[in-house]
């Protein structure tokens, strides 16, 4: 990639595994099965583009914007989505990998996580109000001071949520899942 403004553009299977892909611009681009593992994204701006099958692992996102972006089938393990730009993010996952990613303190009202894997995840102080964990695995997933409310967890695996330390107001969950509700009180429930 030797430019710094693409538009409308397929790329796939491109191998850019630690690369510099810093301070450009993709309008409306889909990525097949591309390698970005540890590439440098910073000072990007991706809007409303798709990742589909690619290896996103341990990218840096210092300043990028992540406009509108689905994931799809997608590695992004280890991923600090923290320093990224706040400015009209938007994300959609679908059948990821996200462990050990960090979404520390972002806005991530009504995003979707269908049928991912989001073990050891780091959801502290996070916006997640009226998303959707359909079919997800949270095992040792980290919700601390974290806006809950009408996120929608009937179908999600392996939670557990402190309702003394979250926001859950109207969230929806199924009795199956409850005891990821009051693990923490030491209860049994049978």
């Amino acid at each position: 990639m030797t430019g710094f403004y693409y538009e409308n553009e397929t790329f796939k299977d491109l191998q850019l595994a630690e690369e510099d892909l810093s301070k450009r611009e993709f309008v409306e681009c889909t990525f097949q099965q591309c390698d970005f593992t540890e590439t440098d994204l910073s000072g990007s701006d991706f809007i409303d583009c798709s990742f589909e099958g690619c290896n996103l692992s341990l990218i840096k996102l210092e300043e990028t914007g992540l406009k509108n972006i689905t994931f799809k089938s997608c590695k992004l393990l280890g991923v600090d989505f923290q320093p990224c730009s706040d400015f009209l993010l938007k994300l959609k996952f679908e059948e990821c990998q996200l462990d050990f990613a960090n979404f520390h303190k972002k806005k991530l009202s009504n995003t979707s996580f269908l049928d991912c894997r989001l073990e050891s995840v780091e959801f502290q102080e996070t916006d997640l109000s009226g998303a959707n964990f359909e079919l997800s695995q949270l095992t040792n997933a980290n919700f601390h001071r974290t806006n809950l409310e009408g996120a929608d967890f009937r179908t999600a695996l392996s939670y557990r949520i402190d309702p003394n330390q979250n926001r859950i107001k109207g969230a929806k969950f199924s009795l199956n899942g409850i005891h990821g509700l009051l693990e923490q009180f030491q209860i049994e429930i049978s």
